[in-house]
């Protein structure tokens, strides 16, 4: 039997290779294929674009077939048939496109109606000759092309630029009306310059003293904003009213006591100096704790998970980076796990409807202490001050806008740094009358023993330049002057021996 002849197999070749040769039969191959093998292909010139039309007609033997897809193409481009002088169909040449030098010079559509500079006045006449020399300006590119005709339109929305620059002659006013405006324009300025060099302005004329705009100078930094300033204080004080606790809130907890509101407190600061936190964490979580007590009944072995709940939140709302809720758990001795503080979070928001909008009284000791020309002992002073409302159950019922402007003054009293005068008085929100509750029991208080370790110990400390540590000593001394303090319950109090470490070190 004889042997079967296989199939050659095909050459695998690549096709992105240009140095091997390929065996495609392309359909220029084809067209040579089919014409006269003996009768040499006619020499063509180098064509820039071949046509689909006439690639077909060398592979269909001549026979040009017209598609009725491409015939409706808008955007093809194809030159007109025509008779020739032998009855054959010749195209007609197209149109010579135009190439990229007479491109650039042909002007576009879009024009500016730019002026140019001239040296002559404004009020001289024009002349029309020389007005269209001064518009012709050579094109863009070598300059081969010549000029460019620049195209004017005439629809009677467009106006040439002559007509513009006659109506600009036109609308000049007399040289009398210049005048005048140039002096009203100088006076302007001056006044100007004028408000620009008083830096602190009279903001309102009193009986006695007058009161400075301290403002004025933030006019410049957005973010100040001075001119909200004294909106923004307004909607404070009137917000303060709606976030005071109940002062009597303990009347209705069985198991609690003010004396143990105190030791959590004490042991709160402890904590937020551990955990270094603002002083605005601080006075919120004791916000949130004295409201949620007046809302609900808490029993004994709970109100420590409320204060770290408290703390917890407050950190969330005021801090950049707050502690973890690990943290937390770690400080109250694992007393509590992870799961309960989240759940205690969820009902203490819910219990105060979720509104944190409480009007921190370091906002207002900021706003006092610009009055104050920023002093950092004034300021450092009436922070230990501010701090004692914290821990002192009978200044829940006070605002605490009064209770930042009676810390301001009595540091600004005790430091010798000069009366309370208008200007502080107005930013301040309270005369020295308003205020004088607030300061008795600040008086007693620190002239009293030491009851919460953790917060004399932090302010004894150089960091806080020993402020109560010198507090002490003076309201020592201002007792012994001015007689024994009368606390709210009538009871007499008399001044408290030296211990011998009370230095002041202002």
């Amino acid at each position: 039997m004889p042997p079967v002849a296989r199939p050659l197999k095909r050459a695998i070749t690549n096709e992105n290779d240009e140095n091997v040769g390929t065996t495609r039969l392309t359909r220029a191959k084809a067209a040579a294929l089919t014409g006269n093998e003996n009768e040499a292909p006619p020499k063509k010139a180098l064509q820039t674009k071949k046509t689909t039309s006439n690639t077909l007609s060398a592979a269909t033997g001549g026979q040009v077939r017209r598609r009725a897809a491409l015939g409706d193409v808008s955007n093809v481009v194809k030159g007109d048939v025509g008779e020739g002088k032998d009855g054959k169909e010749v195209k007609k040449p197209l149109a010579s496109k135009t190439g990229l030098v007479s491109k650039a010079a042909q002007p576009s559509r879009v024009q500016k109606t730019t002026k140019t500079t001239t040296s002559r006045s404004i009020l001289q006449p024009k002349d029309k000759n020389n007005t269209a020399s001064e518009l012709k300006r050579p094109a863009s590119g070598s300059g081969a092309t010549g000029p460019v005709t620049k195209k004017r339109h005439t629809g009677s929305s467009t106006k040439s630029i002559v007509e513009e620059d006659y109506q600009d002659s036109e609308n000049i006013a007399p040289e009398v009306n210049r005048q005048t405006t140039k002096t009203t324009v100088k006076v302007e300025i001056e006044k100007q310059v004028e408000r620009d060099e008083v830096k602190v302005e009279p903001l309102k004329e009193s009986s006695d003293e007058m009161i400075l705009d301290l403002d004025e100078d933030d006019r410049e930094d957005p973010l100040m904003v001075a001119e909200y300033v004294h909106e923004i204080f307004d909607y404070l004080k009137e917000l303060e009213l709606r976030t005071l606790p109940n002062e009597d809130y303990m009347d209705m907890q069985g198991e609690l006591e003010w004396k143990m509101r105190g030791i959590l407190i004490d042991w709160l600061l402890e904590v937020h100096t551990r955990f270094r936190l603002l002083p605005e964490t601080l006075f919120l979580a004791v916000n949130i704790i004295d409201r949620f007590l007046s809302a609900k009944v808490v029993q004994l072995d709970r109100l420590q998970l409320v204060g770290v709940t408290a703390m917890f939140i407050a950190s969330k709302y005021e801090e950049v980076l707050s502690p973890h809720v690990q943290n937390f758990r770690h400080v109250a001795d694992d007393g509590f796990t992870e799961d309960e503080i989240l759940s205690a979070e969820r009902f203490v928001l819910a219990a105060l409807n979720y509104d944190l909008s409480y009007p921190n009284p370091m906002n207002f000791l900021r706003r006092i202490s610009k009055a104050d020309n920023y002093d950092i002992h004034t300021r450092t002073v009436g922070k230990y001050l501010l701090e004692i409302s914290c821990l002192e159950h009978k200044m829940i019922k006070f605002p605490p806008s009064q209770i930042a402007a009676a810390s301001m003054y009595m540091a600004r009293l005790i430091l010798n740094r000069g009366e309370w005068d208008a200007t502080i008085a107005h930013y301040a929100g309270y005369t020295a009358k308003e205020i004088e509750p607030v300061l008795e029991l600040m008086i007693q208080y620190i002239s009293g023993p030491v009851i919460h370790e953790a917060f004399f110990k932090k302010y004894a400390s150089k960091k806080f330049y020993k402020a109560s540590i010198f507090c002490r000593k003076w309201a020592k001394e201002f007792v012994h002057e001015h007689g024994d303090v009368v606390d709210v319950d009538g009871n007499a109090r008399p001044g408290l021996p030296s211990t011998g470490d009370e230095e002041p070190i202002f």
